[in-house]
Parts: structure tokens; C-alpha cells; sequence
């Protein structure tokens, strides 16, 4: 019965974490592993594979439906992606390695940014990009082409975002959406749509390097992860199915409440 009642929770966390990450493209991976840590009792090392591996796959399916859709910047993604997997190894060998309270106390400050982040970004123009941000983007889109000038700006912009979005993966068990979703708002001047859609192709990709690295070493728990796997990969249609009717500034405000509440908690628990 406790098995059956665990499984069940697993599934609702899940479809709460991939909801959020249709919604945000941010949010899911973030608040995957402190659902992990309150609900089910993990140690953020614990968590940290088992939610890496549900928010790649949420991501997988939502990136599957922006390519489909013509909104992926795909070769964005890549050298972004590839920068990413470089880093999600040395952030998972590290996380493995810290103990428990300071790893709990460095996850709760990224959320606190995070919070403060999405916070500020609901005062951003309707471009999505901040409103007193003078300087053009260095990605610029040709719109006549439809792609991005590739110039040295942009590459090196977007390489140093996702050296520290996989950094960021591996050590904490998230996805990245957090860094990536700003940085492509700031470095780019493609649309809202797709920054989200390129971002979980991104996701997807860096995760796997993640997730390929913590079942090797085995450090994932399958039998966590797959209900909970489950359950993301549902939450991820379900909030793309209603990613237009709730998706805008109001919802971003209550992310990013929710996420200072939380780090708020994750906090006291690493120094109490």
C-alpha cells in the first residue's frame, strides 16, 4: 500500500514538474528537485538525477513539438548544447562529492536568484527583452533568411551560457532552463515562442550528458525516477495544451513567489 501511495505521489510530482516547464521553460527543472528533497525525503544528490532525467524527457517531447512547429533555432541549440555537455559531467562529479546541507544551501541561493530573475523579467518590454536594454542583441535574425547572423559576439554569448547551464545541470540536477531562458531573451532577438521551444531542446540535450554520466556511475534510481518520469512527460502536454491560455507575466509573478517561498525553505533546512 505504501508503494502504491509513493508511486502515486511520484506521478503527481512529475506532471507538476513538467506543467511548469511547458509553461516557463525554466521552472520545472528548478523546482524538481526540492519537491525530491520535501515530499519524498531524497538528499539533493538523490534527487539531482532523477529530476535531470524527467526534465530532459519533458523537455525531449516539448522540443519535438517546437521543431515540428518551425520554432527551434536548432543550430543555436547545438552550440549551446554541446558547451553544455561539456560541463554537466564535472557539476555531477561534484555534486557527488559535497555533502548534503552545503549542496542544499548552494541550491537554495540559485533558486533565490531565479526567483528574483523571473520576478524581473514580468517588467521586461513585450519583446521579452528587458525594457531599458539599450544595446541591440548580438544574435541578430535575418529576417529575409530566417536565421541568425552568426557573428563572434553571438557565438562566444551563447558558449558561455551553456558552459554554465551545464555546469549548473550537473551539479544541482537541473535542467538549465533558468540560465537559458534570460541568456536567449538577452543574446538573441527571436520570438518569445522561440526562445521557450529553443531552450528545451537545449534542456533535452544537456540532460542526457547528465543523465548518461549518473546511470553509469549508478547514481540513479529507476524506481524514483520512472513514475516520476511518467508523470513530467504528461505534465509536458498538459501545459503545452494550455501554455496559451496561462502563459504571461502573472504567471511568471506566481513562479517566482513560489520559488523564493521554497528557497526560503530549502535554506533554513541546510542551516538549522
Amino acid at each position: 500500500m505504501r508503494e502504491g501511495a509513493a508511486m502515486i505521489t511520484l506521478i503527481l510530482l512529475g506532471l507538476l514538474v513538467g506543467v511548469i516547464l511547458a509553461l516557463t521553460g525554466a521552472g520545472g527543472g528548478i523546482l524538481a528537485v526540492p519537491l525530491l528533497v520535501f515530499v519524498m525525503g531524497l538528499e539533493v544528490a538523490e534527487a539531482g538525477p532523477v529530476g535531470l532525467l524527467a526534465v530532459g524527457l519533458a523537455a525531449s517531447l516539448g522540443a519535438v513539438m517546437g521543431l515540428r512547429d518551425g520554432i527551434v533555432r536548432y543550430k543555436a541549440a547545438l552550440l549551446v548544447a554541446a558547451a553544455g555537455m561539456l560541463c554537466s559531467p564535472i557539476g555531477l562529479w561534484a555534486a557527488q562529492r559535497l555533502p548534503n546541507r552545503p549542496l542544499m544551501g548552494i541550491f537554495a541561493l540559485v533558486l533565490m536568484y531565479v526567483a528574483w530573475l523571473t520576478w524581473r523579467r514580468t517588467l521586461a518590454s513585450p519583446t521579452g527583452r528587458p525594457a531599458l536594454m539599450a544595446k541591440p542583441a548580438p544574435c541578430q535574425l535575418d529576417v529575409n533568411r530566417g536565421k541568425l547572423n552568426w557573428t563572434g559576439p553571438c557565438a562566444w554569448a551563447l558558449t558561455l551560457s551553456g558552459l554554465v547551464a551545464g555546469g549548473l545541470s550537473g551539479l544541482l540536477g537541473v535542467g538549465g532552463g533558468f540560465v537559458l531562458v534570460p541568456a536567449l531573451q538577452r543574446y538573441t532577438n527571436v520570438t518569445a515562442q522561440s526562445v521557450l521551444a529553443t531552450s528545451l531542446a537545449v534542456i533535452a540535450l544537456i540532460s542526457a550528458a547528465g543523465v548518461a554520466t549518473s546511470s553509469a556511475t549508478g547514481h540513479l534510481d529507476w524506481l524514483i525516477a520512472t513514475p516520476f518520469c511518467l508523470g513530467a512527460l504528461a505534465g509536458m502536454l498538459l501545459g503545452r495544451a494550455a501554455a496559451g491560455r496561462l502563459s504571461g507575466p502573472n504567471l511568471q509573478r506566481g513562479f517566482a513567489l513560489v520559488s523564493a517561498v521554497v528557497a526560503v525553505a530549502m535554506l533554513l533546512r541546510a542551516v538549522l
